[in-house]
């Protein structure tokens, strides 16, 4: 089973946005010498408490600082850019490193209401417009005029990034479905409805420009350390913060689990983590590798992308180890 990284470039306590995205920076070459399969960073706007706001500048700087990982967007909101351009941007970071660039897509606003104001000249974007967005965007990618009126997505070449909808939900995958894209569900958003969601993409696959067979791989939170009580620990910090998110409440940095284990919680709260733990697989490395296994199993794929938000940094980088060894990644 191949393991890929989501990384959102979160600023832990006492850490700075620089030093969040130098973590990003060295996590990405710690993965790329475990022999990950794909490093992807996300796209959120207006929030304190994660760094990363422009995937594809991101992943042009990752892709010259790694060597054979591939390097992509988790993803691109579509809705709030032109399609041309963006693939003008990725036409380039293809060029520049061929075959390693991937351009996973989504429709979310990436941050509160206002974001989509502030990214759109005052208004809100057009989601009715997304599927035609989608297509346009392939063509563009695969050296077509789509409108037929000379005009290209530039660098031209042989090869092109492939597209991956992201989803956390059915709508989503029928979309993917419909379009001919590759597909990732946000298990670790959404811990309900997956599986379901999964078929139906796979079921109704249409051939497209891009490939002719569905691809699919799940996104989950993932905590592993060398016992069970330690993995337990670090993830209480996670705990802390979803739930914090789930209130509205905004932060500055993701909680320590020294913080976590000072935090009052009210029996709704403890109920609350407990539910959002669908959404992860905390453990030893041999219990985490059988959850994973089995939510895998679960959706049909042969491809987890595993985000992990422990504090601190080093705890991060030794989780993801502590899974490529029991997995047997290697490069």
């Amino acid at each position: 089973m191949r393991l890929s990284v989501l990384d959102q470039s979160p600023i832990l306590t006492n850490t700075s946005p620089t030093q969040a995205l130098q973590q990003t920076t060295e996590l990405a070459q710690f993965t790329d010498r475990l022999g990950y399969h794909r490093f992807w960073v996300s796209e959120h706007h207006s929030t304190k408490s994660l760094a990363g706001s422009a995937p594809e500048i991101l992943i042009a700087h990752l892709a010259a600082h790694t060597k054979q990982i591939r390097v992509g967007t988790g993803g691109i909101l579509l809705p709030h850019y032109s399609a041309y351009k963006v693939a003008e941007s990725f036409r380039v970071l293809e060029t520049l490193h061929p075959n390693r660039i991937d351009l996973g897509i989504g429709r979310a606003p990436g941050g509160l209401p206002n974001v989509n104001l502030a990214l759109n000249n005052g208004k809100h974007p057009s989601i009715e417009s997304y599927p035609q967005q989608v297509k346009d965007l392939m063509a563009y990618l695969h050296g077509h005029d789509p409108y037929e009126m000379n005009v290209y997505a530039t660098p031209l070449g042989e090869t092109a990034p492939p597209v991956w909808m992201l989803g956390s939900s059915g709508t989503s995958a029928r979309l993917a479905s419909d379009l001919g894209t590759s597909y990732s569900f946000a298990h670790f958003i959404n811990g309900y409805g997956g599986t379901r969601a999964m078929k139906r993409y796979e079921e109704h696959f249409a051939p497209s420009l891009q490939q002719s067979h569905p691809e699919g791989n799940v996104s989950v939170f993932a905590i592993c350390a060398d016992t069970e009580d330690k993995a337990e620990y670090l993830a209480s910090s996670l705990d802390l913060a979803l739930l914090k998110i789930e209130q509205g409440e905004k932060r500055e940095h993701f909680p320590t689990a020294d913080e976590a284990a000072r935090y009052p919680y009210t029996f709704f709260e403890k109920e609350r983590i407990q539910e959002n733990r669908r959404r992860m697989a905390v453990g030893s490395p041999s219990q985490v590798k059988k959850e994973l296994e089995t939510l895998a199993s679960d959706y049909g794929v042969n491809e987890l992308i595993i985000n992990t938000i422990v504090h601190p940094f080093e705890e991060r980088l030794r989780s993801y180890e502590l899974l490529a060894d029991e997995f047997g990644l290697s490069n």
